[in-house]
């Protein structure tokens, strides 16, 4: 007996080695099997007569050597009444069960964004797997094609598109970037409005391609049609699309979308140019408030620390080295910023479009006043709307 429990111990470590290995042969252990499963790097919502089309860009490996290895994508659409029937499609088209754990990406064609959107997008909040952290965003023309066009700058057109709403980007001001969570958030709520970049996509010219695909920024798609002139695009975001009862409301310039960045407080060595003159935003700070007395009005804040970066005329050494703003800049350049803030404001109210959440913070401050408010247009809001730009001292 004291010798089978001195051996105990080993036959267990035994046994639990032959457990191990039975799990990871068996199943390994319950990871993807890329073999079987597509992994979706993004996904286009479309709209058709019938419904949906949805295009998925899936990640396939380029091979294992120096030479051909990266990963290239393989967009394959499917069409349904619904986003799940277009899944369905998906897998009766390909074998492949398409898994959206790693889809940190969802575009919606022009068409897509003129009705309701929540009709394509509820299905990704029903589903347990896809982030909620998902990026949104609406573009030109349809999403099919801008997922399948070639990127001049990465191998996918997925991860150009990251690139471009990366954080360095959203600091930049240039680019207003939203989740599906907080997109959501904001439809649901009382403003039932919200927001997401707007993308285009232009033809790389030749000499500019030839000198990204030297530079290597760009590489060229097996199957030899990126070599054709002006196969390869690049995309630009710098506009932002309004939405208001998820349609399309309104198109924010690239000027309103730095002024939106700005009242978020978003805004960190970002550049503008007015006047021949760029100027660089190294701090920023900004808030939307409701007033709740006799009569509800909206204030719109944005305070930045501005340097300047660039001028036509030739500038001393000492101004180069200093950067800094007299004093009639600094009225000239907050004068500017503002303007930008109420042709944002202005657009706003145009389109009745509440992705300030004017409705929903004052349903918070006041509901007795909410109950009166609710329905009044934007443009009958007073605003008080104040930029002001101080050199870095």
């Amino acid at each position: 007996m004291k010798r089978f429990l001195k051996r105990l111990p080993n036959r267990l470590w035994v046994l639990l080695c032959l457990i191990v290995l039975f799990a990871f042969f068996a199943n390994d252990f319950g990871l993807v099997d890329i073999q079987k499963t597509a992994i979706v790097l993004a996904a286009g919502i479309d709209r058709t007569p019938e419904g949906f089309t949805l295009t998925a860009q899936i990640a396939v490996p380029k091979g294992t050597d120096r030479t051909t290895g990266g990963t290239s994508g393989v967009e394959i659409g499917g069409q349904g009444e619904n986003i799940s029937d277009c899944l369905s499609d998906l897998y009766a088209k390909t074998g492949w069960v398409p898994k959206l754990v790693f889809c940190d990406l969802l575009v919606l064609g022009e068409g897509a964004v003129r009705e309701d959107v929540f009709d394509g997008l509820d299905y990704f909040l029903r589903n347990e797997y896809i982030p909620d952290s998902c990026l949104l965003a609406a573009c030109e023309g349809s999403a099919a094609e801008l997922l399948s066009s070639e990127s001049a700058i990465d191998d996918t057109s997925a991860l150009a598109l990251g690139k471009l709403f990366s954080d360095a980007a959203t600091k930049s001001g240039q680019v207003m970037t939203t989740t599906l969570r907080e997109f959501a958030i904001g439809y649901f709520n009382e403003s039932r409005s919200g927001y997401m970049p707007y993308v285009r996509m232009q033809q790389q010219e030749k000499g500019a391609q030839k000198e990204a695909q030297a530079s290597g920024g760009a590489q060229n798609k097996q199957g030899g049609q990126s070599g054709q002139d002006g196969a390869q695009k690049i995309y630009s975001a710098r506009e932002t699309a309004l939405f208001s009862e998820g349609r399309l409301a309104a198109l924010l310039s690239p000027e309103e979308t730095l002024a939106f960045s700005l009242l978020k407080g978003n805004v960190y060595a970002g550049t503008f140019t007015t006047d021949g003159r760029s100027y660089v935003i190294l701090k920023n700070k900004g808030s939307v408030d409701v007033g709740t007395r006799d009569v509800p009005d909206i204030r719109l804040y944005a305070g930045c620390k501005v340097q300047l970066c660039g001028e036509r005329e030739t500038a001393s050494p000492e101004r180069l080295a200093r950067g800094e703003l007299s004093e009639q800049e600094e009225a000239h350049v907050s004068e500017v910023l503002t303007q930008y803030a109420k042709r944002l404001w202005d657009t706003c109210a145009a389109a009745d479009c509440d992705f300030l959440f004017f409705r929903r913070s004052l349903r918070r401050a006041s509901p007795a006043l909410y109950g009166t408010w609710k329905d009044v247009p934007l443009s009958s809001v007073p605003a008080d709307i104040v930029v002001r730009a101080e050199s870095l001292r």
